[in-house]
């Protein structure tokens, strides 16, 4: 079987390195899927799950707050603003986090503070997302 090396890494550590069969991950404009022997490729990285499937057919889940996906035939890097494995997000955080951004746009109080809670929501639904699909696979 073939194989691409994988590299997902943060501003504050490396997250994972191995090799991968497959490697799916929120680009801008979808989701992309990433096999050995990729045509070169660079796209931003939406908040989102990055799904690394490996040679023995598990799979593992990152969730990312966006970055950038660079492709080469024999490598793919994620280089994620934030990245955690799926398993450890804290449910009861992001829905907290959540509640907190729904609470500052309904109370809107400055441009600036409604596009940053926007923002937050985002990336909190994107987390809960994420948790959700990871429940949802366990019970298979």
């Amino acid at each position: 079987m073939s194989t691409i090396r994988v590299d997902i890494v943060s501003a504050e550590s490396e997250i994972f390195s191995g090799q991968a069969a497959m490697v799916f991950a929120p680009a801008v404009e979808g989701e992309v899927g990433i096999a050995p022997r990729h045509s070169p490729l660079i796209t931003r990285l939406n908040p989102g799950e990055v799904r690394v499937q490996t040679p023995d057919g598990a799979e593992q889940y990152f969730y990312i707050t966006g970055g950038l996906l660079e492709v080469q035939p024999q490598r793919v890097t994620v280089l994620a603003d934030t990245a955690v494995r799926a398993a450890d997000l804290d449910e009861a955080k992001v829905l907290e986090a959540v509640k907190q951004a729904e609470e500052a746009i309904a109370n809107r109080t400055g441009s600036m503070e409604v596009a940053t809670a926007r923002s937050q929501l985002a990336e909190a639904a994107a987390q809960l997302q994420t948790i959700q699909r990871l429940r949802k696979r366990a019970k298979r």
